[in-house]
């Protein structure tokens, strides 16, 4: 109601206006400029020619409009005036037009506000005629609310990851001083009870080693931008060197690595980087295979891309697990006391240098058979 009686008094005084501004003009051409409009108006399209004047019966003088030249006058006033009101109607809906959609934006920003602020359904908030907007703003949201969700489970794990690791350097720190202090205290322990307190020393170090590493690599992982470094390599040759570098771990857990890859296979792209991804994979496999197993890497090759595969058997991943097996700081072991895996993060890295090298990397596992895919353009 209130709009309309605004609209209303706009065009009243538009007209009020319009009729001030004719009376303006009508009182300068009449009054104002009146003698000078006369003698230009006589001047131009008045004409005197002599001529028979019956009345008088005798030859007179007369003065009458030159009606051509009047006619091309009323062309060039009509033409302007038509010119005059096109440019004013554009202007003025252009005006309008620019005030609205300010007045809609404003309007429809102050209903994305509330809409992002509460938790109020879309539908009590836009207007039918807002239906296209408030569309994508749920999807928008729902992204956005997703997306913020992953961040907060990211940060939990990453919190929960460094009080473990926090709380887990005591212990073999703890072990490395007290036995230390043994032996510092007893300089003629017997020589076997000395090895063996060494024994335990070296390998509670080791295992403190070990978490301080995880921690170096949250933060290296926080501080890093990865960037490529691309060639043309032996992708055979790389696999074989892979192979070479495990073998002790390998033996240790008494696996072996069966290559079924073609030896004259070449790819464009980092080989450094590349190499950590396959690392980080082969770790993953040798740690959760079951012992005196093999472990398969194959390679599939189409004329636009090859594929990479890494084929372990262990204990079959749960799909809720696999789901989040690439996220950052995720471990599939959930007990801080297990050798198994480190921060969480060797896997996020191999999935963000492969999305870097334009290809994917998937896991699956069933029947107590996973596999790692991994597919690069040729």
């Amino acid at each position: 109601m209130k709009r309309k009686f605004s609209a209303g008094l706009k065009f009243v005084c538009a007209v009020i206006a319009g009729l001030l501004f004719c009376y303006l003009l009508y009182f300068l051409v009449d009054r104002v400029f009146n003698g000078s409009f006369l003698d230009w108006f006589s001047r131009n399209y008045m004409i005197t020619r002599s001529t028979y004047l019956n009345e008088a019966g005798q030859e007179g003088i007369v003065r009458e409009p030159d009606w051509y030249s009047l006619k091309i006058l009323l062309l060039r006033v009509f033409c302007a005036l038509v010119i005059l009101w096109i440019g004013s109607v554009f202007l003025i809906s252009r005006l309008y037009a620019a005030k609205k959609i300010r007045a809609t934006l404003q309007e429809t920003g102050a209903m994305i506000r509330s809409y992002m602020a509460q938790e109020k359904d879309v539908n009590d908030i836009f207007p039918p005629e807002y239906a296209g907007i408030s569309t994508q703003l749920v999807q928008t949201k729902t992204t956005m609310l997703r997306h913020e969700q992953l961040m907060k489970e990211e940060a939990a794990r990453k919190n929960d990851l460094i009080t473990y690791l926090a709380h887990d350097l005591k212990t073999p720190l703890t072990s490395v001083i007290g036995y230390l202090s043994l032996l510092d205290e007893a300089p003629d322990m017997p020589e076997k009870q000395k090895a063996r307190y060494i024994h335990i020393a070296l390998d509670k170090a080791n295992r403190l080693e070990k978490l301080i590493n995880e921690f170096f690599e949250i933060t290296r992982y926080n501080l890093q931008q990865i960037v490529l470094e691309k060639e043309t390599f032996d992708l055979y040759y790389l696999l074989v060197q892979l192979t070479d570098e495990f073998y002790p771990v390998l033996t240790a857990h008494g696996n072996t690595i069966r290559l079924l890859a073609d030896e004259n296979s070449r790819l464009y792209g980092d080989p450094g980087k590349l190499a950590r991804v396959f690392n980080n994979i082969l770790k993953n496999a040798v740690y959760y295979s079951y012992p005196d197993t093999a472990i398969e890497i194959m390679t599939e090759y189409l004329p636009d891309q090859v594929t990479i595969l890494f084929r372990n058997r262990g204990k079959t991943i749960p799909p809720q697990k696999l789901q989040s097996i690439f996220d950052k700081f995720f471990r599939l072991d959930d007990a801080r006391a297990t050798n198994t895996g480190g921060a969480g993060l060797g896997l996020s890295i191999a999935r963000e240098i492969i999305t870097l090298h334009g290809g994917t990397i998937t896991a699956d596992s069933a029947q107590e058979l996973t596999t790692f895919r991994v597919t690069l353009p040729r």
